[in-house]
């Protein structure tokens, strides 16, 4: 499964962004899909992940309230709507995808598969 990030840039600190990731795969449905970030000099961190059909999804203590991931099933995307946005929200963010297991794992050595990552500044 190939990822295909966008959607990042700069916002102004309660400012608002929206992430997509669209996967190369007609099997969508089986695919959990999750957005990390990693800021500079910190470890890459779960924001938030959604079960292959879309009936569970989970947030990061740092994402919740705040930000929105659903996914599409006939354009094989997932997406990020990001409100409310904080400086600290800055970083590189990555969807990532991991065969359905039935539960959403905030590990990213759990998905093996990556997109090449789209860059959110927020400023202050």
């Amino acid at each position: 499964v190939q990822l295909q990030a966008s959607g990042g840039g700069l916002a102004q600190a309660g400012g608002s962004l929206r992430l997509s990731c669209t996967a190369s795969t007609r099997t969508f449905g089986i695919y959990d899909m999750a957005w990390f970030r990693q800021a500079p000099g910190k470890e890459r961190e779960f924001v938030a992940g959604i079960t292959g059909r879309g009936l569970t999804s989970s947030y990061g203590e740092s994402a919740k309230g705040r930000f929105t991931i659903s996914r599409a099933g006939a354009t094989s995307t997932v997406y990020l709507q990001m409100n409310s946005l904080k400086p600290e929200d800055t970083g590189a963010y990555y969807c990532a995808a991991a065969a359905y297991r039935g539960y959403l794992s905030l590990s990213d050595t759990m998905y093996p598969y990556w997109g090449q990552g789209t860059q959110v500044t927020v400023s202050s």
